[in-house]
């Protein structure tokens, strides 16, 4: 049997090497990883996200724990900012009383109608003024101007003009959520490369074929973290709406509980906006998860792991 450098060499597939002009044969032998390693088992999807819930869950969960031994142990009587004991006794009472449902009923509702809203006029808006410089000279000064105005200060002006019924309410919170779409559109738009662009024009592509082969998919990724943004503010806004005389709603739970010196309602109303909240972004981000998987992210890599 043949060696080189002590390398057995029978059945080692030859490969042809150019040096400068001329061609030789050389005898590389095959690495090949080894057997364990390619056997090896790769983590399971579910032990994934189990992983994933359990790392999410560690820091509040061990928090919490030390808060309720901190008052356990008498360093704090636990008054003014109540144990996890006492905030899920509050938070089943309003439960078994059905109060909890009804406020976060309405305040669910308010959340969606204005974030649909939002969503559909900061879309329209932010892909005219991506795609077409004109209309972004005429429409992006003022809506930023806009963007400057706090929340607060169109309260009085929403009452003004709707009352202090739904629609003041629901308008606010489309007008949280408008902002982060339309700019996460147009930045999106306007930060598409511009080879690829050229790439669609060499083809013909047509206006609307264009949008729909380059445009979109370059900029899908940027939309749904727009779309994120935006339900996150659309779920602080939502606390200045129930400021419009709501008599129901998770933000009334809050005024609620100040007035009547409730804390424990105060911080079992601010959980459960926690985690409604963190439960509506998981179901954007698993709906658009979809329409993302054709990305060789490196976070993705980083998961598989």
């Amino acid at each position: 049997m043949e060696v080189v450098r002590g390398i057995p060499t029978t059945g080692v597939p030859r490969v042809r090497v150019c040096y400068g002009l001329s061609m030789t044969s050389v005898d590389l032998p095959l690495l090949r990883t080894s057997d364990s390693a390619q056997t090896a088992p790769r983590q399971s999807a579910h032990a994934r996200r189990c992983r994933r819930v359990l790392l999410a869950l560690a820091l509040p969960v061990i928090l919490g724990a030390l808060w309720e031994l901190a008052v356990y142990a008498g360093f704090s009587d636990g008054r003014l900012v109540p144990p996890p004991s006492v905030i899920f006794s509050t938070l089943w009472d309003l439960a078994r009383t059905g109060e909890l449902w009804l406020h976060t009923r309405a305040t669910v509702l308010r959340v969606a109608a204005g974030f649909a809203i939002g969503v559909v006029a900061g879309t329209l808006l932010g892909a005219l003024a991506g795609y077409s410089a004109l209309s972004r000279q005429i429409l992006d000064p003022t809506l930023q101007a806009l963007r400057s105005i706090p929340s607060i200060a169109w309260v009085p002006l929403f009452i003004l003009w709707f009352g202090i019924f739904e629609e003041s309410k629901v308008v606010l919170i489309a007008v949280g959520v408008f902002f982060p779409v339309y700019l996460g559109v147009m930045g999106a738009i306007l930060s598409v490369d511009r080879k690829i662009v050229e790439v669609g024009r060499a083809f013909r592509l047509s206006g609307p074929a264009l949008v729909r082969r380059i445009l979109l998919p370059a900029v899908l990724p940027s939309y749904v973290v727009a779309l994120r943004s935006g339900l996150g503010l659309g779920w602080m806004f939502v606390v200045a709406a129930e400021l419009l005389g709501a008599s129901e709603g998770l933000g009334f739970l809050l005024i609620d509980g100040q007035q009547l010196g409730k804390p424990a309602q105060i911080v079992a109303a601010i959980v459960t906006f926690a985690i409604i909240g963190k439960t509506t972004d998981w179901l954007i981000e698993l709906a658009t998860a979809p329409l993302l998987r054709w990305e060789d992210r490196f976070s993705a890599r980083q998961e598989a792991a």
